[in-house]
């Protein structure tokens, strides 16, 4: 009875794992065909970030994953960006709090100072890191 409880639990923890997979890879498709490549864009972002705030290689993992995150969730409001801007101004907002917020726990005080300091005076095209603060 114990194996079979055991077994159980495990197929449903794997069956979660796939659908979680499956949730993070359909974001990343909606993203991509709107234009909006999260992998490119976070090495892109990356490749900023880590020489202009000095980023350990104990801070790099940390980091990505939060801009990739960040990314993928921005690419599920981009819709809104047009239609409602204002809605899409309180999403943005509250996004990118939770970005600062993630990298406030991988990076020092330094860090985060020199990060907001990074934030381009305008959306550029050219500026990868515009993606991050607009």
């Amino acid at each position: 009875m114990k194996k079979l409880i055991i077994l159980s639990a495990l197929v449903i923890g794997l069956n979660f794992a796939s659908n979680a997979q499956s949730i993070l890879s359909k974001a990343t498709a909606i993203a991509s065909s709107a234009g909006f490549d999260v992998n490119t864009l976070t090495s892109g972002i990356m490749g900023k970030l880590t020489p202009s705030l000095n980023l350990t290689a104990a801070q790099k993992p940390t980091v990505t994953s939060a801009v990739k995150d960040f990314l993928v969730q921005k690419a599920t409001i981009m819709t809104t960006q047009k239609t409602d801007p204002a809605a899409y101004q309180s999403k943005f907002g509250k996004l990118f709090s939770g970005l600062k917020s993630k990298l406030g726990t991988a990076l020092t005080v330094a860090q985060l100072t020199k990060f907001s300091s990074l934030k381009p005076a305008a959306p550029s095209a050219t500026n990868v890191l515009s993606q991050l603060f607009y």
